[in-house]
């Protein structure tokens, strides 16, 4: 068994929301950055991290669609899920006032998700790699007309002042996080009311209504399937891989018997995850 590393993989740069996301989650481990998802995905394989920490989907821009290419491809489970609000903080060199800045940097996304606040001050946007690397660029430019958009965690990290807080235009910004391990930890129910997640991919058989056929014991045993996305294969249109999110644990009854008639419709069938919900997810059992 390999040796634990104590470290939590993302990508990004320090300071990113996905590094904001290990610290809520992890506080007692510490954050490995990586440039590319293929690169958290690899530390955790070769057993320089324990953990990852993986945007799967956002409220506002929707699937992050690399992670649903690289996850069937991977020897990785998912072990967890973590839902983050996104906000991001107008930050500039300590001292800096409003007026003086001309330009702004973020990360494409962010600029258009506080698209109200650029237009309002006829500032110039300039797209960067990500959030937390407009932050370190503005530090590093030493330019009192430079800006940045980022989480709060990179303005300390890189010495800025937030001169406003929250400027994103939409208040209803969340990313949803998936944790990954090496390791198989298929979580156990620990209570009848426990919210529990599921997450399988499958591929059906070549044959008229198989799609139909496939999902309908999810329907006839009252399993609450809260996504689902279909994925070409091999650049052909007639072979599909299908990703599917339920509530619900392979040991209950009423999922092992829809997960039978899945099978039985399916070329293949691959669970990658069974895990306990977030308590941000809506369903989750009210606190007494």
């Amino acid at each position: 068994m390999a040796k634990a590393t104590n470290r939590i993989a993302y990508q990004g740069e320090p300071g990113a929301n996905s590094d904001t996301a290990c610290r809520d989650m992890f506080p007692d481990m510490e954050p490995l950055p990586c440039p590319t998802f293929e690169d958290a995905f690899v530390a955790v394989e070769k057993g320089r991290a324990d953990l990852a920490m993986i945007p799967i989907e956002n409220t506002l821009a929707g699937r992050v669609a690399d992670i649903h290419y690289l996850l069937p491809r991977s020897k990785l489970h998912i072990v967890g899920e973590y839902f983050l609000p996104i906000h991001f903080q107008l930050m500039v060199l300590p001292g800096v006032k409003k007026k003086e800045i001309t330009t702004v940097h973020s990360h494409v996304h962010a600029l258009g998700q506080c698209r109200n606040l650029v237009r309002e001050n006829r500032w110039k946007p300039i797209i960067a790699g990500d959030t937390a690397g407009a932050a370190r660029l503005v530090r590093d430019m030493q330019d009192r007309t430079q800006a940045a958009l980022s989480p709060r965690l990179a303005a300390e990290l890189y010495g800025l002042d937030i001169i406003e807080e929250n400027v994103e235009d939409a208040d209803n910004n969340v990313t949803r996080f998936v944790i990954l391990s090496k390791e198989k930890k298929i979580a156990p129910r620990t209570s009848a009311v426990d919210l529990m997640v599921t997450t399988f991919i499958f591929q059906v058989r070549n044959i008229p209504a198989a799609l139909y056929k496939a999902l309908g014991g999810f329907a006839t045993n009252g399993i609450n399937m809260t996504k689902l996305e279909s994925y070409q294969l091999g650049g052909k249109f007639v072979s599909t891989l299908f990703y599917a999110d339920i509530e619900g644990h392979p040991d209950d009854a009423n999922v092992k018997l829809a997960l039978e008639e899945l099978s039985f419709f399916s070329r293949e069938v691959r669970v990658l995850g069974v895990y306990h919900a977030h308590e941000a997810r809506e369903g989750y059992p009210a606190k007494s």
